[in-house]
């Protein structure tokens, strides 16, 4: 009984030194995006060697979309789409290709560009597959999701095609789910 004890007290300090470890990663990438706006953003874009610079978006609208290609909301890239050339002088979308909801993001980044180009004739930016939750959830993300960073409203993730919505000065106007397609005036209101 006592070796049982002894096992069972040296398991619940394991669990929670990595408990502590796990918090301490946390906080130290929230003090790293501490005071930085999207602007200070860089991505690697979906193809190869390429870049999105956050910057370079200034004085626009920009609506940050995570994406997949084997989702039932997948069609919304035809709506993301006609939403950019509609507004294209005032609005820029950045799609963010993500697998982490039903493992229906499963391409690598040329299958994904392929994929888009050829369904939904998608010409709006598109970034480099990345991870939208977890402990792998790309910095870009963990800044839209988190009031003390994006200074507006903490957001869950839920699933594919969650939109965030930044106004011509960086800030955080704000997020819709899902199923909020992208022609619906909860949007385009921001954008008249």
């Amino acid at each position: 009984m006592k070796k049982f004890f002894l096992l069972l007290i040296s398991f619940v300090t394991f669990f929670n030194s990595c408990a502590q470890k796990k918090g301490e990663t946390s906080k130290a990438k929230t003090k790293e995006l501490m005071g930085k706006t999207i602007y200070d953003f860089k991505v690697n874009a979906l193809e190869e060697g390429k870049e999105i610079n956050f910057a370079d978006f200034k004085g626009k609208k920009i609506l940050i979309v995570n994406t997949a290609s084997e989702c039932g909301f997948t069609p919304q890239y035809a709506d993301l789409e006609k939403l950019y050339e509609e507004y294209k002088d005032k609005l820029v979308i950045v799609g963010f290709p993500a697998n982490n909801f039903g493992g229906q993001e499963p391409g690598t980044n040329t299958e994904i560009g392929a994929f888009c180009q050829k369904n939904y004739g998608v010409t709006f930016p598109l970034a480099a597959k990345v991870s939208v939750k977890g402990d792998d959830k790309a910095p870009i993300f963990q800044y839209l999701t988190e009031k003390e960073l994006n200074g507006v409203k903490n957001t869950t993730i839920l699933w594919n095609f969650t939109k965030f919505l930044i106004d011509e000065n960086g800030k955080l106007i704000d997020t819709f789910i899902s199923t909020t397609k992208p022609t619906d005036k909860a949007i385009t209101k921001y954008l008249k």
